[in-house]
């Protein structure tokens, strides 16, 4: 400290300054219960402890502007006090017309002024804004230098060319479909630049269809004890030169491809690995859908807003017979491993026969390999239903599922390709999981759910998928009767 300089106590900035539920909320407890802070954090700190200091003498925002694009007003900080430069400030208060029209002081207002205004703020697209305007500045700044305990004015390092980007999403099927919305968001937000995304095998096609990607790289999950396959994992992840990674798994597994790239620096990182450049920065992340913890985890990384999955159909002719007929989906099947999630295919089949009777509609029935059996009791009950268990490719029933007038299945991946596909789908949930998490998504979803699949009627299904399907299908309306189950819209 020297004579020049000026101390005055910090203004706290806390999670409670923002309303229950809120994005800034969520990030500022979750820094406020850590010992190394985000430097977005700290950085805002420090602007509201500026703000507060000289509010009302005027000319605050134009100090933090100044501390923020031209030369740190902050020479140092304590735990509770920060030491302000009189020189800094004394110019800080006037800046010249010029000066005022650089791109980097335009980014730092639009920080100050985003930041002030989330402040109470409910609407998300006002916290969304903050992230923003500390993406948009962190071209000009280097901002981990701006949150040292000594603020420096660095110029950053990143240059204006065509950046790398690296999207990781491994599965299983139906969080790979939820992912498609985030992917689409992240292609809008890196207009221009290279996106590949590393993927297993199984969905490596789906992904080229979706025209998101740029490429799409195969992940071999090498096990433990399979040193070349992490190896031959490394030299693909250090050999991509990636200037950004976006990982939408965000596993233990998926996490630690970010040591993968040591001891060169690792990209800047979003997700949950230990001390990346944009955590998603919430202590309760787990309970929440899926769909809204990576819109989350993006918003916090400066994109926004996240649309809702689609599943673009390929140029592919329809499976002979179908092309001119109009037809519905049954999706039986589940995890073999979670019977329980399986409403029974007898009632499938009566309830495909009610539907077939009730219009010129054709049955349809998908799933995967093992699940012929289902198939074969749904055709004893309504022999007019069409068998394309195990004969169709993930891209193949995206074709399907984007032609079909609706669609019924059971909680699993096919599911979220149907609901990806814009069309009416009718979702069955049981009591092993929960459809506030993990329920598919979309203007025409319709949830289902009993604690028990067995006691859930055909009455009440036939009702919802009646319902769902809209009043341009031609059903003879069969009246149901009293219906067990649960039905959420």
């Amino acid at each position: 400290m020297t004579t020049t300089d000026t101390l005055t106590q910090r203004s706290s900035l806390r999670a409670s300054d923002f309303p229950t539920g809120t994005p800034l909320r969520a990030f500022f407890a979750w820094n406020e219960a850590r010992r190394k802070r985000d430097r977005r954090y700290t950085i805002a700190c420090d602007l509201w402890s500026l703000y507060r200091r000289f509010h009302a003498n005027g000319g605050a925002a134009a100090v933090c502007v100044y501390h923020l694009a031209i030369r740190p007003v902050i020479r140092w900080r304590s735990h509770s006090y920060i030491f302000l430069s009189s020189a800094a400030l004394s110019k800080a208060r006037d800046l010249s017309p010029d000066l005022s029209e650089a791109p980097i002081v335009q980014a730092a207002h639009r920080l100050v002024e985003s930041l002030l205004t989330s402040i109470a703020a409910i609407e998300v697209d006002k916290h969304a804004a903050v992230f923003q305007a500390f993406e948009e500045l962190s071209r000009f700044v280097d901002l981990q230098a701006l949150a040292a305990r000594r603020p420096r004015r660095v110029a950053s390092s990143q240059l204006l060319k065509r950046r790398k980007v690296l999207v990781i999403k491994l599965s299983a099927l139906g969080d790979f479909i939820q992912a498609l919305g985030p992917a689409a968001a992240i292609r809008q937000h890196h207009v221009g630049d290279e996106i590949t995304l590393l993927t297993t095998d199984a969905f490596a096609e789906l992904a080229r269809q979706s025209g998101l990607f740029d490429k799409v790289a195969i992940d071999g999950r090498p096990t433990l004890l399979d040193p070349s396959g992490w190896l031959a994992l490394r030299r693909a992840l250090r050999g991509g030169r990636f200037d950004r990674v976006y990982d939408l798994q965000t596993s233990d597994r998926s996490s630690f491809y970010a040591w993968l790239f040591l001891p060169a620096r690792p990209p800047d990182w979003s997700g949950i690995a230990w001390h990346c450049s944009h955590p998603h920065a919430n202590r309760g992340r787990h309970p929440q859908h899926t769909i809204d913890k990576q819109a989350e985890q993006l918003l916090m990384a400066g994109i926004y807003p996240t649309p809702l999955p689609s599943c673009r159909a390929s140029s592919q002719p329809l499976p002979a017979g179908l092309a001119q007929r109009a037809f519905f989906l049954l999706i039986p099947g589940s995890s073999a491993r979670h019977p329980e999630k399986r409403w029974p295919a007898e009632r499938y089949g009566e309830l495909a026969r009610r539907l077939f009777e009730a219009s010129p509609i054709l049955p349809v029935i998908v799933g995967a390999r093992g699940e012929e059996l289902l198939a074969a009791k749904i055709r004893a009950a309504c022999p007019d239903a069409v068998d394309f268990v195990g004969r169709t490719s993930l891209t193949g029933l995206a074709d399907l599922a984007n032609a079909a007038l609706f669609t019924i299945g059971n909680d699993t991946g096919a599911s979220h390709i149907a609901a990806a596909g814009g069309r009416p789908v009718v979702v069955l949930f049981s009591g092993a999981s929960d459809p506030s998490r993990c329920a598919p998504r979309g203007e025409e979803v319709h949830v289902l759910a009993s604690p028990r699949l067995d006691e859930l009627s055909v009455d009440c299904v036939f009702s919802q998928a009646v319902k769902a399907a809209g009043h341009g299908t031609p059903f003879r309306f069969i009246g149901a009767s009293s219906t067990t189950g649960r039905a959420q819209a």
